[in-house]
């Protein structure tokens, strides 16, 4: 039986570590996704998870909630929860969760993530305890090292670089299985106060790199927002808005996957006054 769910969950851990590779382990939040997961050098609450260096970024605490829904089918369902607490001499400090799959397969997560800020870069780094879970056959853990950095090159142009599981974390003895391995690192530019510009190239040790580049245009006085961006690995295209009132962000992303199907997208993030 140990060997059989050592087969089962191997099979099961390349298919997610390929959908992973691009979407899912590094890459959080309805903002990056409508980008085209172009958020290496994004400031808010996600970058806990897409570059916990960005979390210096942020002034207040913060809360989000993101819940993905992929080709309509509950088994890829994401739910993901993070919390982001900046204090004013001893850098950010984060928490995260997720939830990827159904009572039958699944993946979680709990992660704990710190940040610095050094002048006009600043540093991150995250460790994530990843756990596997078969109906009937049991579950396996492990923890994956991630480091990160994000600073302003010049004014409005932002460099970005996140190494996740530097440690190679084993997730099964059979064949020496382990999460993926992702670098990346990318590149964002404001040519206006209202427009965002992003690319990013993202690579995995175990596949082809991926070239991501996102838009983001805000219309209505920091209201209102309009995202789109795409992926060349999943060839996907991702469209998205955004609502910001006082304290409360609500974003929304639709991906487009053809011929695999389609994706959407709901986050909602609280920044809470000290």
């Amino acid at each position: 039986m140990k060997l059989l769910f050592t087969y089962f969950l191997t099979f099961l851990s390349v298919l997610w570590a390929r959908q992973a590779q691009a979407q899912e382990i590094c890459n959080f939040g309805a903002r990056s996704a409508s980008m085209g997961h172009a958020a290496v050098t994004l400031a808010d609450v996600w970058a806990l998870s897409n570059n916990p260096a960005g979390m210096a970024g942020l002034q207040e605490p913060q809360l989000g909630l993101s819940v993905e829904s992929r080709f309509g089918m509950a088994a890829f369902t994401t739910v993901a929860l993070q919390a982001v607490y900046p204090t004013q001499r001893h850098g950010t400090y984060g928490l995260s969760f997720s939830r990827f799959g159904d009572a039958l397969f699944s993946f979680q997560h709990a992660g704990l993530g710190v940040a610095h800020r050094l002048g006009q870069f600043s540093l991150g780094a995250k460790a994530d305890v990843w756990q596997a879970q078969v109906e009937g056959y049991g579950s396996r853990k492990t923890v994956a090292l991630s480091a990160g950095v994000r600073g302003e090159v010049v004014p409005t142009l932002y460099f970005g670089a996140y190494a996740y599981n530097l440690n190679q974390a084993k997730l099964a003895s059979y064949e020496d299985e382990r999460l993926p391995t992702i670098m990346k690192a990318g590149l964002s530019y404001h040519p206006s106060p209202r427009l965002l510009l992003a690319v990013e190239t993202e690579k995995s040790i175990d596949f082809d790199a991926d070239f991501k580049a996102g838009v983001e245009y805000t219309l209505i006085k920091e209201k209102f927002l309009l995202r789109s961006g795409f992926s060349t690995l999943t060839s996907s295209l991702t469209f998205g808005a955004g609502f910001q009132a006082r304290q409360l962000q609500v974003a929304y992303a639709f991906g487009s996957t053809s011929p695999i199907g389609n994706s959407h997208h709901l986050s909602v993030s609280y920044a809470l006054a000290r």
